[in-house]
């Protein structure tokens, strides 16, 4: 049985609550990647995604120099443990509909992140194509718009 430690990417990029939006929306252009852990020292205290950049800085006005990632990160975020295994981490990624998960030690530090693509390069699960399913399967929203199809990890989806 293959833990996520096997599969998930190490020395991920981290970035402080403190740090501009700005600066998170150059390193996520650098790097190619629409999701960026955020730290406060090794100390994982949220996630910033791209779409957290579009719907809570751009749409409200407050994309300037002077916002803080901890005014539009998502802040409770679902993570998962190195020792965890890939079968239990795709089982939640598919109920939760959700792409990437940061990955913690016991203590909480971030020691990485885990992704649908980790899995499907580095692991041979074949439960790969159901959670892809459920994660691309339309949810319902709570505004009355269409259903997102969008990787943001949903607040309060923290699970252990």
């Amino acid at each position: 049985m293959k833990t996520i430690a096997d599969v998930m990417t190490r020395n991920v990029r981290s970035m402080k609550p403190s740090d501009s939006i700005i600066l998170a929306a150059q390193a996520m252009d650098e790097l190619d990647v629409g999701v960026i852990p955020v730290c406060d020292g090794n100390l994982l205290v949220g996630v910033l995604t791209d779409r957290d950049i579009v719907l809570r800085g751009v749409a409200r006005g407050r994309a300037g120099k002077d916002t803080c990632l901890r005014e539009v990160m998502s802040a409770d975020v679902a993570f998962c443990f190195e020792d965890q295994s890939v079968a239990q981490v795709l089982d939640t990624m598919g109920d939760r509909q959700i792409r990437r998960v940061p990955v913690v030690d016991r203590e909480q530090r971030l020691v990485g992140i885990v992704s649908l693509g980790d899995v499907a390069t580095k692991a041979d699960d074949a439960s790969i194509e159901e959670t892809l399913g459920e994660i691309s399967f339309p949810s319902g929203s709570d505004r009355g718009l269409p259903p997102s199809h969008g990787d943001a990890i949903p607040s309060g989806m923290g699970f252990y």
